[in-house]
């Protein structure tokens, strides 16, 4: 779903700015996201995986750094390791969406807001985790 994507991008471009200003994240919610003409649903669901992220950083880091093998969180592109971060997020607490959605999606937003490798990096980090996680209870 498009809206849904579009939720992701402004997630992704507020954890950018909230990493990269050093801004608290109710300043970057009122600073960009406010300024952002979207849907309701889009607005909450980018605040959501927003807030998330931002609360879960120092535990969403370390489930990338050891999946991430001999890649330092600081030496990754601020692009990729924002994606990552909101991308686990997402995968650890957003069950209803499948994680190979969430994996495309990821690998969508990295073809256009980052470099060329970043495909294949944040593909083989989000699958490697993926690999790692319980499989989803079937639904009666």
């Amino acid at each position: 779903m498009a809206s849904r994507r579009k939720a992701r991008e402004l997630a992704l471009q507020m954890l950018f700015q909230w990493e990269q200003g050093g801004h608290s994240p109710e300043h970057v919610i009122t600073t960009f996201l406010h300024t952002q003409t979207t849907d309701p649903e889009v607005e909450s669901f980018a605040r959501t995986l927003f807030e998330g992220t931002v609360a879960e950083v120092e535990a969403l880091d370390r489930r990338v750094s050891e999946q991430a093998e001999h890649w330092r969180l600081e030496r990754m592109a601020a692009v990729d390791r924002n994606l990552l971060r909101v991308a686990l997020y997402e995968l650890l607490h957003h069950q209803e969406t499948p994680p190979a959605v969430v994996i495309n999606e990821a690998l969508e937003i990295a073809r256009r807001f980052s470099g060329r490798d970043s495909v294949e990096f944040v593909n083989g980090v989000l699958d490697g985790i993926r690999k790692t996680l319980p499989a989803p209870n079937p639904t009666p």
